[in-house]
């Protein structure tokens, strides 16, 4: 079969290859970018939890946009030819601010482009399928992923709810600051909930930000930082934290790529039915081969990896235009932000007290989705076996006593208290060895037992 099996009936006012009227189609691309949260709020969180300068923080920000411009733009325009946005994602977020957390920034970004110029090669078609195709069975099985995201947001939960009160040490840390970051919360929930169909629902994170530092302007309690310390126009720096590799980061970056591609694969599909296309096997791997380059060129000047971001495949739902001259020209914003510093350094400058409650969301929204990952695990013995013990390891290990830690050498003493990454390889380890060892071997004893023979009474 050398094509992917699509729905029949297309849900589409605007068709994917149509056109639309150049206001309308700066206004649909505006909105997309908008509702692109991993821009606006995660390279400020590795700054904030690395405690990185503006100015570092404000060269992830570019990279991001840099990377996001060029990938969407290549996607909608050249490569698969669908309305695809890409966007910095939070598997990509939590393995970068794992390795750095470990090691530092320039072996996080340089181990992500060596996972990238692995997951370039396995994109490549072999045959019909691909190598990524093979061994996507192995690591992406919603067991590891389910898991690992709720170990995510249990880690991820120490630098949400505390940072509501500000930084000790600042004007605007205590009380007054925690009540901000309340009405941000109550802000974005309220989107979520009551936002139907509209903008204010797939952009609730970023309306939440924008009502808490409007309040944090008005009460005094956070001043927008100065971009005259920028330049006007600027372009991305290659290697801004310097360039590392350390092996353990890189299994973390596979991982990454394994989920992005995996969720890029499902995004193609539906939004290609949505349009009526047929999507070709050798379609879906020029984007997966397209999305993997551009996060590994976009690691090499700080950038967060991307996927296809759900919310933007929602906005096309609800609006029903699916034109990908639309996302092209989200994308062209998206490039144009990229060499424009100072738009950078305002977002790297924002309250952290209302990033934390935004971020507080976030996590409970990556630690929920694994929930719903898990829902479709068989739970036998020998999967809890592997979630149950990876879980309780991985979080457990961040008590090991100091002066045992201290005797380990550095890096593995950081792998081990680190639950993302200790994490990850219990999980692979473990569902390898019971999923793919164990389970065949106790099914063929299973299989060759005889049956035992009741006597009658």
């Amino acid at each position: 079969m050398s094509e992917v099996t699509v729905a029949d009936d297309a849900v589409l006012d605007v068709g994917i290859q149509d056109r639309v009227s150049l206001p309308k189609t700066g206004l649909f691309g505006l909105q997309h970018l908008l509702a692109l949260t991993g821009i606006w709020i995660f390279p400020v969180l590795i700054g904030a939890t690395l405690d990185l300068s503006q100015q570092d923080v404000s060269r992830i920000v570019q990279a991001c946009f840099l990377l996001t411009g060029l990938v969407t733009i290549l996607q909608s325009s050249r490569i698969v030819r669908l309305p695809i946005v890409q966007g910095p994602t939070a598997a990509f977020f939590v393995a970068i601010l794992a390795g750095a957390a470990t090691y530092d920034l320039g072996t996080a970004f340089g181990s992500m482009v060596v996972a990238g110029l692995i997951f370039m090669a396995l994109s490549i078609p072999v045959g019909r399928w691909g190598l990524f195709g093979h061994i996507r069975r192995f690591a992406a099985d919603p067991i590891v992923f389910g898991t690992l995201f709720i170990i995510i947001g249990a880690q991820l939960a120490s630098i949400g709810l505390p940072g509501w009160f500000g930084t000790p040490g600042t004007d605007g840390y205590g009380w007054s600051s925690f009540w901000i970051g309340l009405v941000v919360v109550v802000v974005i929930v309220a989107c979520m909930i009551f936002g139907g169909n509209t903008l204010f629902k797939r952009a609730a994170i970023v309306t939440g930000i924008v009502v808490g530092s409007i309040l944090a302007l008005i009460v005094g309690v956070w001043s927008p930082p100065d971009i005259g310390q920028a330049d006007l126009l600027g372009v991305p720096t290659l290697f801004p934290f310097g360039f590392g590799v350390a092996w353990p980061v890189v299994v973390l970056m596979l991982l990454a790529y394994f989920q992005a591609g995996a969720e890029a694969m499902g995004m193609y599909t539906l939004v290609a039915g949505w349009g009526g296309e047929k999507l070709s096997v050798n379609r879906i791997n020029r984007g997966l081969f397209t999305e993997f380059l551009g996060s590994t060129v976009g690691a090499a000047f700080g950038g967060i990896g991307t996927t296809s971001y759900p919310e933007n495949v929602g906005i096309i739902r609800i609006t029903r235009i699916g034109s990908r001259f639309v996302t092209m020209a989200a994308g062209t914003f998206a490039l144009a932000l990229a060499f424009l510093p100072q738009v950078s350094l305002f977002i790297a400058g924002l309250s952290g007290a209302v990033l934390s409650a935004a971020s507080t969301i976030l996590f409970g929204i990556i630690a929920i989705s694994g929930v719903q990952m898990l829902q479709k695990v068989r739970w036998d013995d020998l999967n809890v076996a592997v979630a149950a013990t990876s879980f309780i390891v991985s979080l457990g290990a961040q008590w090991i006593p100091e002066d045992i830690l201290a005797g380990l050498p550095p890096q593995v003493a950081g792998l081990i208290d680190t639950p993302m990454m200790l994490g990850i390889l219990l999980l692979l380890g473990l569902h390898i060895a019971v999923n793919f060892g164990a389970r065949p071997m106790l099914e063929r004893r299973h299989v060759a037992a005889p049956t035992p023979v009741h006597e009658a009474s």
